[in-house]
């Protein structure tokens, strides 16, 4: 059962074996798992490793080194391997040369030197020798810190065992070379696999060519590039993409924009990495229509943009002052599962409101609050004031309601006046009492407001009521000037209902009074 099969028909048919001597058998489920694993559905096979279990079925060695062979491309592969070998040995099996193998390349691909390292020692002191496999996953071990002295010993253990390195192994070394900075070395070495003929691909050159970048050194690495190039060595486009985003990370965007429409004009073979790379080159260069056509050509190839994709578009639309673009662009991010940071999301809230987009800017901000990320302290205040500059006081209310604790007092204070003014009359006992509870003291200012819209409106008197009543329990009182507004509009509410409100409150300003001349 190979890579060709699909998993789950697989996993169906096995499922649906109605003989319980072929279905119970270790050696089927171990070809399920290794068809499950090939096509990397780990999670599958780790569900039915327990199936097997609970029905009585016994893994063996090999059982465990196809599920320890998947633990090589997954996240916290090597702390699932551990699990699956201290199982291993609870079930009194025993490691092969295999098994060593497997944890060799699950100590590589999860930067475990030194464990790569106990069980490569492990395995010769009981007896297995290493092969080939067995050096070359833990010379890439040693690539994850280019521990090139550690390397050159591990070779020459190897050959001292009999062993001749391979491409591979040769490979590996010029990663180890180029990551511990030996750029002599690393040439030298390119220049023995192009005389052993493994430097057919892209590969060895791009690894050289990526490190002098990343070093600086990128003249350096374009001397590389151009001799590949001249040498005419098979390519997919992975040398190009190293090129130039080495060019726009040097600030060489007309050198970058330049090589991208080379392998436009060269090469029809397009991934999504390479568009990426082709994308954020047009965009440095502030090419437009270039960037629009990669667009068109991502939809043409059906290559579905990703995270890196979006975050390049909406950089340079706002650089470009585009900012309904990159809001839009934001907005289809967001529909496809990708969170979009902070900090770009801030810039755009900031450019949106300071252009009347006031309705965006607030949707970028719920784009970033729900997906329940930390956000910065200021940006509530920051959309609050966007808010009620346009005049969207309810969604103003929602910040204040949810991050009171986060928004300074003159900014409530300005929040508060503005809808006490002009915000929908129904919510204006809710804003008040959302105040309060904030700890912001309400000023008599605010009550007067609220009572004078009331008032205009009749019909709300029941809200007027609910206020009067409210307001004393929270140790408020009217001042003069409400009081007489109210005197003056008594037959709203009823002379005797405004008269025991009044009495009401006029008990509590007593008291009140009274307690501060105590704490005097």
């Amino acid at each position: 059962m190979g890579k060709g099969l699909n998993p789950v028909k697989v996993l169906e048919i096995y499922n649906n074996i109605e003989d319980e001597s072929t279905r119970n058998n270790v050696s089927v489920c171990n070809s399920v798992l290794s068809c499950l694993i090939r096509n990397g559905k780990f999670e599958s096979s780790i569900r039915l490793f327990h199936q097997m279990k609970q029905d009585g079925l016994r893994p063996d060695v090999v059982t465990y080194s196809t599920l320890l062979a998947g633990c090589t491309k997954v996240k916290n592969g090597y702390s699932k391997a551990i699990e699956l070998l201290q199982e291993l040995k609870s079930n009194r099996l025993h490691m092969d040369s295999v098994i060593y193998g497997t944890l060799l390349a699950v100590c590589a691909s999860n930067s475990h030197c030194e464990e790569a390292e106990n069980f490569f020692n492990q395995m010769k002191d009981e007896g297995y020798s290493p092969n080939i496999y067995h050096y070359s996953s833990l010379l890439n071990a040693y690539s994850v810190d280019g521990n090139y002295k550690k390397a050159d010993m591990l070779v020459q253990d190897m050959k001292s065992a009999g062993l001749v390195p391979n491409k591979v192994m040769l490979t590996t070394l010029l990663k180890v070379y180029v990551r511990g900075g030996l750029f002599e070395k690393s040439r030298e070495l390119l220049t023995e696999l192009e005389a052993l003929g493994y430097a057919e691909d892209e590969m060895p050159y791009c690894l050289l060519m990526d490190g002098l970048a990343k070093a600086g050194q990128i003249h350096e690495a374009k001397s590389v590039f151009e001799e590949m190039m001249k040498k005419n060595v098979k390519s997919d486009g992975y040398a190009h993409s190293i090129m130039i985003s080495s060019f726009c990370r040097s600030g060489l965007f007309e050198e970058a924009k330049q090589l991208a429409c080379d392998f436009e004009a060269t090469y029809n073979k397009y991934d999504l990495v390479i568009m990426n790379t082709m994308l954020c080159a047009y965009c440095r260069a502030g090419e437009m229509e270039s960037v629009m056509k990669m667009m068109k050509k991502m939809d043409e190839l059906a290559i579905s943009p990703d995270w890196n994709t979006f975050n390049i578009l909406i950089e340079y639309f706002c650089k470009e002052k585009l900012y309904l673009l990159a809001y839009r662009t934001m907005e289809d991010m967001h529909k496809k599962g990708h969170q979009p940071e902070e900090e770009l999301c801030s810039s755009l809230i900031f450019h949106l409101g300071k252009n009347g987009a006031h309705p965006e800017a607030f949707s970028v901000y719920n784009m970033l609050r729900y997906s329940k990320r930390t956000m910065c302290k200021s940006l509530h205040e920051k959309i609050l004031h966007i808010l009620i500059k346009g005049r969207l006081l309810k969604d103003a209310y929602v910040v204040v309601k949810d991050n009171a604790k986060l928004i300074s007092e003159p900014a409530t204070k300005k929040f508060a006046t503005s809808f006490l003014k002009s915000g929908n009359i129904n919510m204006v006992n809710d804003v008040i009492k959302a105040i309060h509870s904030s700890g912001y003291k309400i000023n008599q200012g605010l009550f007067h407001m609220a009572v004078s819209r009331y008032i205009t409106q009749p019909e709300k008197k029941e809200l007027l009521l609910q206020l009067l009543q409210w307001m004393p329990g929270q140790g408020y009182v009217v001042d003069s000037s409400t009081r007489n507004l109210i005197l003056k509009n008594s037959d709203l509410l009823g002379r005797q209902l405004t008269a025991e409100i009044l009495s009401k409150q006029h008990t509590v300003s007593k008291a009140l009074r009274s307690s501060e001349m105590k704490d005097k």
